[in-house]
């Protein structure tokens, strides 16, 4: 007995402690990782760039000052300098100073030439990542309740935040009714739930326990849980499909138990280890708080994993064929078991791409090459406030701030100073005005020193906004060619930060570790596949199909970033620039997953191939077994990952449609069209392997025929 073989056993015969184990880890998990919950913080800093370098010097010479600030801004048809205007502004400010984290502005406001525009900046005595979000719920109460009767009070900057729809509580509700009308049966539905649901109380609370030693951005654990709420329902879909497959073929309850984890269950521990190997990949960038990502959807993807082969064989052994229970009438067609597989849609439409291999190869090909053509024109950037919806503060107070100032306003340039000598503070006020009169700059603002005499800090205001290109030419002259010239002999050592620099340096990292990002995702996992499936050639096209799956994603992901009508759909209104980092975060994601649904098809194909040995006829076969749970499983992580679309974040909105469109590209076009077809053109050459190759190989199989298992009387 293998040792899946002897866990599925153990779990059917130690089904109730098996229970209670899930329930003691839970009650533990709570008790001691909680009180290690740390707090989330996202430290836009790439290390070793000239951005961290200013952000330190800041942060060690300037005490309680960390160059991060909020933008408050107002707007006063009488005038913002109005007496009465001024006073309730004051009292705003005086009351936001009070929070955690922020300080009063550090100068007078400036405003605008009409007169009706000002803005302040409150200063924050920590990076805005590290203000905690009370701060900002606080901060934009208070502005509402300061607004109207003449003035208009909006905020911006790095902290500021508003919550958007709860995406957790619409995928789960969207994936039950899925499930509900996949199988008919309540039971049946409610179990792939239930799995996912206690691996995520699980996961949730290890995550926070991670995120104290681990830099983590908040919004990891939106997509952790939204990862783990699809793979944890996919996979537990996947057993419980093959459990209630057993059980309609005369089956005894330990005998479809035992089937189901030896078989899918396997397939599940491949396909999850594919994907916490992808997420790993993250590793290889060098962004700190991609870590955090990684670790956060790791742990929830390796706990909703362990739950399906563990948790969910012991509620199905409760449970045996009452999990039909609560029949629905006229539902459950998808997914019922005992169907006739011969002559459904899958058989015949496997057939009729076998019939026309090349034909559909080039046809599947190519709609993932059209797919794919807008991301040629994908702009990378960072987006702001500017993308985000209108009726949002952060995007008011852009808009604000750019009619009043100009748009090189939303994201000044925070250059910070170390002075060498003593006489070099003489210096920087010359320093000032040569920095005026640089093209591409819109104003710098007075020198401020620290109180030790040893620093300064200096704001530089572009012409151009944060994330227009020219922004970036303009930090790339200023480092490269402006100040190593204008302040050589000086004493100064200037460098250029700011949150926008800081963006600006992320991108440039993630560019030069893409090549090595790529190629240790796609190694591992074609080494993965090589050693589950043992051929060269499925290991090669599951990575090429795989990419393509991705491309695709990328491409309309462009489209929806071009704040056209299909943009608007989900809330974005301009066209917004892709961070360099959220295509990085979906490759690892899609990557994997997309394997999940190559493990699911070809460990059925191969299973079958195993029985009878035609290789024509176990593509038909396999795709006929696992086309009606790879299309419901599919559809499950669709909406899912369409629950992003809930976000306030631009970012989130865009990735969520990205990787909804990659699962259904996937699931339809690779999964029943091209395999099928490249399958058939290779032949028996699809298992072919070396000689050499296959002997020093470990062996991993996936769902291998084997005889049933003789079975004990019922418990």
């Amino acid at each position: 007995m293998t040792f899946l073989a002897r866990m599925a056993d153990l779990s059917y015969r130690r089904r109730g402690r098996m229970v209670l184990a899930w329930i003691a880890l839970l009650t533990v998990v709570i008790l001691i990782a909680g009180p290690l919950k740390g707090e989330f913080d996202q430290d836009s800093s790439t290390p070793g760039s000239e951005s961290k370098a200013a952000a330190t010097l800041l942060a060690d010479r300037f005490e309680g000052n960390s160059g991060d600030t909020i933008d408050v801004v107002w707007q006063a048809p009488a005038g913002a300098r109005d007496p009465a205007i001024a006073a309730r502004v004051e009292r705003f400010l005086e009351q936001a100073a009070r929070l955690e984290g922020v300080n009063a502005p550090a100068g007078a406001p400036e405003v605008s030439p009409d007169g009706t525009i000002a803005v302040t900046r409150l200063q924050l005595d920590r990076p805005s990542w590290d203000v905690p979000t009370e701060t900002s719920t606080e901060l934009v109460q208070l502005a509402e309740d300061a607004s109207g009767q003449g003035l208009r009070i909006e905020l911006g900057g790095g902290t500021i935040e508003e919550e958007g729809a709860p995406a957790e509580l619409l995928a789960i509700a969207a994936a039950a009714l899925i499930l509900l009308v996949a199988f008919g049966s309540v039971v049946a539905a409610g179990l792939p739930i239930v799995t996912a649901l206690f691996g995520l109380m699980i996961s949730t609370m290890l995550i926070g326990a991670a995120v104290a030693v681990v830099d983590t951005p908040d919004w990891a654990q939106a997509v952790a849980t939204l990862l783990g709420i699809g793979v944890g329902i996919d996979y537990a879909l996947l057993i419980l499909t093959r459990f209630r497959a057993a059980l309609a073929a005369g089956a005894d309850r330990r005998g479809a138990v035992i089937e189901a984890v030896e078989t899918a269950g396997r397939s599940v521990l491949v396909a999850g280890t594919t994907v916490v190997i992808s997420l790993f990949g993250l590793f290889l960038v060098g962004i700190p708080y991609l870590r955090g990502v990684a670790v956060s959807a790791a742990i929830a993807v390796l706990v909703v994993m362990a739950a399906s082969v563990t948790l969910l064989p012991a509620l199905l052994a409760f449970l045996g064929t009452k999990v039909n229970r609560l029949h629905i009438p006229g539902l459950g067609r998808a997914l019922r078991p005992g169907r006739a597989d011969d002559g459904g849609p899958a058989a015949r439409w496997s057939r009729a791409v076998q019939r026309r291999p090349w034909t559909a190869a080039i046809v599947g090909t190519a709609i993932l090459l059209v797919l794919a053509a807008p991301a040629l024109g994908l702009r990378f950037g960072f987006p702001d406030a500017g993308n985000n919806p209108a009726d949002m503060t952060t995007r008011q107070a852009y808009d604000l701030i750019s009619e009043g100032f100009g748009p090189g306003a939303n994201g000044p340039l925070v250059l910070a100073a170390e002075l060498d000598e003593r006489h070099a503070a003489v210096e920087l006020g010359s320093l000032a005005n040569r920095l005026e009169d640089v093209p591409g700059v819109a104003a710098v603002g007075e020198p401020r020193l620290n109180a030790a005499g040893d620093a300064a800090m200096l704001i530089v205001t572009p012409e151009t906004s944060p994330q227009d290109s020219a922004t970036t030419e303009l930090v790339n002259r200023l480092r490269a060619d402006v100040l190593p010239r204008e302040t050589a002999g000086s004493g100064l050592t200037v460098h250029v930060g700011g949150q926008t620099a800081a963006f600006i340096d992320e991108g440039a990292l993630v560019a030069d570790r893409l090549p090595l990002f790529f190629a240790g995702v796609l190694g591992l996992s074609m080494l993965l596949m090589l050693v589950v499936f043992r051929s060269p050639a499925l290991a090669l096209k599951a990575a090429l199909f795989n990419l393509l799956s991705v491309g695709a994603a990328y491409g309309v992901l462009a489209l929806f970033a071009e704040g056209g009508f299909f943009a608007q759909l989900i809330g974005i209104d301009t066209d917004t620039p892709l961070p360099a980092a959220i295509p990085v975060i979906m490759f690892p994601i899609l990557f994997g997953l997309s394997m999940d649904y190559e493990v699911f098809l070809l460990s059925r194909v191969r299973e079958q191939y195993l029985k009878h040995g035609e290789a024509s006829r176990a593509v038909v076969e396999g795709v006929t077994k696992t086309a009606r749970v790879i299309t419901a499983a599919a559809a499950i992580m669709v909406v899912v990952f369409l629950a992003f679309v809930g976000s306030s974040e631009v970012f989130l909105k865009l990735m969520g449609i990205g990787m909804a469109t990659a699962i259904l590209v996937d699931a339809t076009v690779v999964r029943m069209m091209l395999v099928p077809a490249v399958m058939q053109l290779l032949g028996r050459a699809t298992w072919w392997i070396p000689g050499w190759l296959d002997r020093i190989l470990p062996r991993l199989d996936v769902e291998v025929a084997r005889a049933p298992t003789p079975a004990p009387a019922e418990r």
